[in-house]
């Protein structure tokens, strides 16, 4: 899986979009590692001058609070790269969802359908979807606040209709340190040393489950995304290059 060349060769904008769920740094992890963005920061440099480093609050996590205590911030600075909470952007849009699974529409910054969305996650488990990968990372795109209305309205179901009208270019998975046990948040640290990467995020997701010995089958959002053409969930059909699964696979404890 790769392909970062082709993926942002005619971008004319990218925002790499983190995973700010708290203030805890990346080798608890929780977060997204600073040295993950910065390489992708001097990549995406490579095909166009607009990067931006994207998250936006969360319920109980302030974005800007979190990009500072992460150590993103003074990457951004040091690569002169604006960190953007989406939360305050005001320019926004509302787009149809498709045979929707819970929301008619979703209301993003204009910002995010302008560029080529990287799609930096990390490698986690999570009390309510099993997992929380790359289509899992792609919720927090959306800029309110209050996001436990979305969970109300099964936030499995609300990751796959963001998906359906958002498609990050590529998706990265930071497990240079990942997360086992209920997650996203809390749970222990398991350094895996290990990035998994491609430009189909239900591959790059299936994969990574498999990496943590966990069916991708298992988990709605990916299989239902599948289904739904967004992406290839079969092992037969995702060619892998670099170590295999086998090499890496270490099975994750779950809530």
């Amino acid at each position: 899986m790769g392909g970062l060349k082709d993926a942002l060769k005619d971008a004319p904008q990218v925002l790499i979009k983190v995973n700010f769920i708290s203030t805890k740094t990346y080798d608890t992890g929780a977060t997204t590692d600073p040295l993950v963005v910065e390489a992708l920061i001097r990549k995406a440099r490579e095909f166009t001058d607009k990067v931006f480093v994207v998250e936006s609050d969360a319920s109980m996590t302030n974005a800007d609070k979190a990009c500072k205590a992460t150590g993103m911030l003074q990457v951004c600075e040091d690569n002169k790269v604006r960190f953007i909470n989406l939360r305050h952007e005001k320019e926004r849009v509302t787009l149809e969802v498709p045979e929707h699974e819970a929301l008619h529409s979703i209301t993003v910054p204009k910002i995010v359908t302008e560029s080529a969305i990287v799609d930096a996650a990390k490698l986690k488990t999570h009390s309510e979807t099993g997992v929380t990968l790359g289509l899992k990372n792609m919720f927090g795109l959306l800029p309110d606040k209050v996001k436990f209305k979305y969970h109300m309205r099964n936030i499995s179901k609300v990751v796959v209709d963001i998906n359906s009208v958002l498609r990050p270019r590529v998706t990265v998975i930071d497990g240079f340190y990942a997360l086992e046990g209920p997650g996203p948040v809390h749970g222990d640290p398991v350094q895996m040393d290990l990035i998994i990467a491609g430009r189909d995020v239900v591959a790059v997701d299936a994969t990574a489950c498999r990496v943590m010995g966990i069916d991708p089958m298992e988990i709605y959002h990916i299989r239902r995304a599948s289904e739904k053409g967004l992406g290839e969930i079969s092992e037969d059909k995702i060619e892998v290059l670099g170590s295999s699964v086998g090499e890496v696979m270490r099975r994750f404890r779950r809530s």
